[in-house]
């Protein structure tokens, strides 16, 4: 089987069970992002090593991912097809990024300000998969089922990834204000 099938040469993609659209209409955007996304997370697993401890649940929500680019490429009318965990996402897969999120924050104290992203390489890259999450979900707004539990799953996803990012720092750096008056001489470093 090769790789390339030339059936998109038009412009256009197939859905899951059927039905064709233009590449660039609101349904491949979505899953296109949350493709984006599971990769984003694919690249904070690789810089946090094979043997690290939030690995294996890195593993497990690039596998929830595929549920859930499932979900996002099927037409309205082919929604009755989808299943419960496997091409639909479940109410017990958000209650486990909730589960983890808190089993996260329990392993350290976390910060009650805006951080500055980048304490190392490891956090900074959670803290973009989790921008591109954020896009994700605000893409799959626009095609998701207001019954189902795609937009939640991906709100929940980004929450953990900004503790991941926060847990897996020694110190986080926080953002200060700087007074905005008028006449005020003070920079980012004074302040």
């Amino acid at each position: 089987m090769k790789i390339y099938t030339r059936t998109g040469d038009d412009g256009t993609t197939g859905l899951l069970f059927g039905g064709r659209v233009p590449k660039d209409s609101q349904r491949p955007v979505a899953y296109g992002d949350v493709d984006e996304a599971q990769a984003a997370i694919g690249v904070a697993r690789a810089a946090a090593g094979a043997d690290h401890r939030h690995g294996p649940l890195l593993i497990g929500i690039e596998r929830d991912l595929w549920v859930l680019m499932s979900e996002l490429a099927t037409a309205d009318e082919n929604r009755h097809k989808l299943q419960p965990g496997t091409s639909l996402v479940t109410e017990s897969m958000v209650v486990a990024l909730e589960q983890a999120i808190d089993e996260v924050s329990d392993s350290f104290e976390p910060p009650t300000e805006f951080v500055v992203p980048g304490e190392n390489l490891l956090s900074a890259h959670l803290d973009v998969a989790r921008t591109v999450v954020r896009r994700s979900e605000r893409s799959a707004v626009a095609v998701a089922s207001a019954e189902g539990c795609a937009v939640q799953y991906l709100n929940r996803l980004s929450d953990l990834l900004w503790t991941l990012a926060r847990a897996n720092e020694t110190t986080s750096l926080i953002t200060k204000t700087v007074p905005a008056s008028p006449g005020a001489e003070a920079t980012a470093e004074e302040a």
